[in-house]
């Protein structure tokens, strides 16, 4: 299986390109799209070459998930405590972005690992805002730190108009997701992904990975929540964090995780769809050939015709004799 990057690679070489180029001073106006609706537009003029206005658009959230700000519960304290000087957040953001900010070229660090280090980070902002409210109960998770009285259900948007859900407790986090498709044959192939999936999760080589449920109904966690959030045509997922899945560099790894499966799921959807697509084109090009070489061949019938049958051309007498004859 393929898990997808948290760098955004298209952003991740516009920056690249930029600080190899600053003595160029090019003018920069570009934007791009990644899954689940997430838009980027980075801008940067001649007359400030080392400036760059960075734009972030998240996806709309649905009713029950509650955006401060515009922006995904303690997002601002995240992007400060990831990027410290380099960037600085404007208020208020361009219209139809939920973030933007400005980028200092001049302050990143002259070594170039850590250069190219920080500039993936910057590529990956996408993982510190939305991810910032999932990573803030996971570091209290690690730390013992969640109170009794806070087993609530948090939900936490990944698509637009859709959320999954959060249930922290002091020992364990669940995370329940609601898996929806819109087309009909996505969600038989989400379903059966989902089952496999979950008896994968049973072999004796992940042991230590974190406890997969998979329920055709709303799992017992979710009572209480709104009836419109938990309408899932594929069924609901469910995992069970423990701190030793969120220690140490395992924490970010686990919040990119999470807040894509659903990212994940429909990118191996579609693959199996297209591998199933192919096997039958092959199938169906197999048995055309097959019904090809059964046919005879027309030349060869003709000409067989030909050496098999002689006439003869008779005139007009040697007609009328024959018929006498007779």
């Amino acid at each position: 299986m393929i898990l997808l990057q948290s760098p955004c690679r298209y952003l991740l070489q516009v920056l690249s390109t930029r600080v190899e180029n600053l003595d160029k001073g090019v003018e920069l106006d570009c934007q791009c799209v990644e899954f689940d609706d997430v838009r980027y537009h980075i801008q940067a003029t001649v007359k400030n070459p080392n400036l760059l206005l960075l734009s972030l658009s998240l996806p709309a959230p649905p009713p029950e998930t509650v955006f401060f700000g515009g922006l995904p519960q303690g997002a601002i304290e995240a992007i400060k405590a990831a990027y410290g000087v380099v960037l600085q957040i404007l208020d208020p953001p361009r219209d139809g972005f939920n973030l933007t900010v400005k980028l200092n070229l001049s302050k990143l660090p002259p070594d170039e690992e850590h250069k190219q280090a920080l500039l993936v980070k910057i590529a990956s902002i996408r993982e510190v805002v939305q991810g910032a409210p999932l990573r803030a109960i996971l570091k209290q998770l690690v730390s013992r730190g969640v109170k009794s009285d806070l087993n609530q259900i948090v939900s936490l948007v990944h698509r637009p108009n859709e959320s999954f859900f959060v249930i922290p407790r002091r020992d364990k986090v669940t995370v329940i997701f609601p898996m929806r498709f819109k087309d009909s044959i996505d969600t038989v192939l989400a379903t059966s992904f989902l089952q496999e999936f979950v008896e994968a999760r049973r072999t004796a080589g992940l042991n230590n990975a974190p406890p997969c449920l998979w329920s055709s109904s709303p799992p017992q966690e979710l009572e209480g929540a709104p009836n419109e959030a938990l309408s899932a045509n594929a069924g609901f997922v469910s995992f069970v964090i423990f701190p030793r899945h969120v220690e140490g560099r395992k924490l970010d790894r686990t919040v990119w995780s999470l807040s894509t499966f659903h990212a994940f799921v429909s990118y191996h959807v579609k693959c199996s769809e297209g591998f199933t697509h192919t096997r039958m084109r092959r199938r169906v090009e197999s048995l055309i050939e097959a019904l090809d070489r059964a046919k005879p061949d027309s030349e060869n019938a003709k000409k067989t015709d030909q050496t098999n049958r002689s006439f003869k051309r008779l005139g007009i007498r040697d007609g009328r004799g024959s018929f006498n004859s007779k």
